[in-house]
């Protein structure tokens, strides 16, 4: 891709997103070349910045500015110390954030277990969960687990169930209404919000 041509480069490397194959990589590109240059000047820097800026919560591990650690989540007294709600992905915590029903904190795992691919409970913020829950002095009494309702989302699941029932405290998850299969960032907020209103408590 050096010698590349720059719309040939542009569209590689915008169909390496997430779920943007080449047509829409190239849709986005030729979209990109018909603005003004005020345009893309303004994308590229908002790109930079956000990687120069952002950071991951030094609490629940979502991405926050990097002037405002613990994240406005996490450092806002109105929520329920009580209650921490366990995401995948930062984006997990943006879908269910929109319900308006869940009023806990976070802790993103920024992964599932996924043994075929290489990734073990090393590999995601299980230590850094079980971190934050240990000693008399953690006021959380109940842990929601949100994984996505996949093969991975379970397996993950269930090995925190595991972790989590020795430590006193009730584990639940979401209830059914999310679809096999599914993402929570894709989910619309009044199905997600149902799931949460109705959680289950986790099988041992």
């Amino acid at each position: 891709m050096a010698k590349a041509d720059p719309v040939s480069r542009l569209i590689f490397e915008l169909s390496k997103l997430p779920g943007i194959g080449e047509k829409t990589a190239t849709r986005l590109a030729y979209y990109i070349l018909k603005q003004d240059e005020s345009y893309s000047s303004s994308l590229a820097e908002a790109l930079v910045n956000a990687k120069r800026q952002i950071v991951l919560c030094s609490r629940c591990y979502t991405f926050t500015d990097v002037e405002a650690d613990p994240c406005r989540l996490c450092a806002n007294p109105a929520r329920d110390q009580t209650q921490i709600c366990v995401v995948e992905r930062p984006s997990d915590v943006f879908a269910i954030e929109q319900t308006g029903v869940f009023r806990g904190h976070y802790h993103v795992l920024h992964g599932a277990l996924s043994p075929l691919d290489g990734i073990g409970p090393d590999e995601i913020k299980i230590r850094e969960l079980m971190s934050r829950l240990a000693g008399t002095e953690s006021p959380a009494r109940e842990i929601v687990l949100a994984m996505n309702p996949s093969v991975e989302g379970e397996a993950t699941s269930l090995y925190l169930a595991r972790l989590l029932r020795p430590l006193g405290v009730r584990v639940t998850k979401l209830a059914s209404g999310l679809p096999v299969g599914g993402m929570l960032e894709y989910a619309d907020r009044q199905t997600i919000g149902k799931a949460l209103e109705n959680r289950l408590e986790v099988g041992g």
